[in-house]
């Protein structure tokens, strides 16, 4: 690369800036993370990392954040970035608070956000966060959940179902498959489990859900909760794949040679 990425502000030739890729290269390599959007519920799921035998699970950092009482933030990357970048969303809703005398709008504190992300983009002595956001909550007298992410690079946008992370390519795709606008508590909380099993091989305790709903607290699924859930979709799993495997046994072979010559032998002479 001839000495490109050496230096934050120095494009490439062809047009890049290595130290942003190397940024979202330590995103992909983060543990994933996803959020579905449901009608007046949105739900945050999380793959954990598994603590060590002596490890105090209780005051270990999540990756789910809470920004403000009606914003959640989860993120994929480099945990140390993540928890600055929250303290500083955290101290911007509270000054807006204090200042505007109202709660922050989602698409406020994700702008705010993504031009941290971006002012780390264009500064020497500094780098990029390596983290990637999934921002989502509420409006003030809003029941229409948001959903925004945003990226290393400063970049943000809205969805409706999103995946960032590892493996978010393939996750993403299974919520493209199976996503609809109608989602229900019951199936956002579904979905979003199903879609994370998809690259979680451990099951139920590594896995994290927060749900959002308008007007109230951000509550987290106890494990016995996650368990039952994981419990429904493998055995909905197996029934499934019971009934394609029986399909298939069901199905008629091919005609046996002395069959064959039975019709041959029956059918008018020239008929082909």
């Amino acid at each position: 690369m001839s000495g490109y990425d050496r230096a934050l502000s120095v494009f490439s030739p062809d047009g890049h800036v290595f130290q942003v890729e190397y940024a979202l290269e330590a995103v992909k390599r983060g543990t994933c993370a996803v959020a579905v959007k449901g009608n007046e519920i949105v739900v945050l799921g999380c793959e954990k990392k598994s603590a060590m035998k002596l490890q105090d699970t209780r005051i270990t950092p999540s990756k789910i954040g809470l920004v403000d009482d009606h914003i959640c933030l989860a993120f994929a990357g480099l945990n140390a970035d993540a928890r600055i970048l929250i303290d500083k969303a955290r101290l911007e809703a509270q000054s807006h608070r204090l200042t505007v005398e109202d709660p922050v709008s989602i698409e406020y504190i994700t702008k705010y956000v993504a031009g941290v992300q971006q002012r780390y983009t264009q500064s020497g002595g500094v780098r990029p966060f390596g983290i990637s956001t999934l921002i989502v909550g509420f409006d003030p007298g809003s029941k229409e959940a948001r959903l925004y992410q945003t990226e290393p690079s400063g970049i943000y946008s809205a969805w409706k179902a999103n995946a960032i992370g590892r493996s978010s390519k393939t996750v993403r795709e299974f919520l493209e498959r199976n996503h609809t606008d109608s989602l229900d508590r019951d199936g956002t909380i579904e979905l979003t489990i199903k879609s994370l099993l998809e690259v979680v091989q451990t099951g139920a305790k590594n896995i994290e859900i927060a749900v959002m709903t308008p007007g109230n607290e951000v509550a987290y699924l106890q494990a016995e909760e996650i368990e039952k859930i994981v419990e429904k979709i493998n055995t909905e799993k197996d029934a499934e794949a019971a009934t394609r495997r029986g399909g298939r046994g069901g199905a008629a072979g091919p005609p046996s040679a002395q069959g064959q010559e039975q019709v041959l032998a029956e059918r008018p002479a020239g008929a082909e």
